[in-house]
């Protein structure tokens, strides 16, 4: 269900509501969402909301499922041809650690 944007012109009350796209659009402030006292029977109008976008709720819902054909075929080739063309990486050397002094455990002299 899609989430319209009303605002109050009464009370200047900003509020949402979930509604089926079916409804008619509201024309009265709703008295359980109304921030007055006693219910004013506010007009409403409806805005303009950014909307939320498309959700996929569940597994499997990737952006790679549904690609072309063509596109997971030049997918593996470019792959394949990075690693080809890669040399193996020899690991660096590491230097040695330094040396620590040595030290006593000894108590001091008194």
């Amino acid at each position: 269900m899609p989430t319209y944007e009303y605002s109050c012109l009464k009370c200047a009350h900003h509020f949402e509501v979930s509604r089926s796209i079916k409804d008619a659009p509201l024309l009265v402030c709703p008295k359980e969402l109304c921030p007055q006292q006693r219910w004013g029977k506010g007009k409403v109008k409806r805005g303009v909301g950014g909307g939320t976008g498309l959700i996929f709720k569940g597994t499997g819902f990737y952006i790679t499922d549904y690609r072309s054909d063509k596109y997971k075929e030049a997918a593996k080739k470019d792959a394949a041809a990075s690693t080809a063309s890669s040399t193996p990486a020899t690991p660096a050397a590491t230097p040695a650690p330094a040396a620590s002094p040595k030290t006593d455990n000894k108590p001091p002299a008194k």
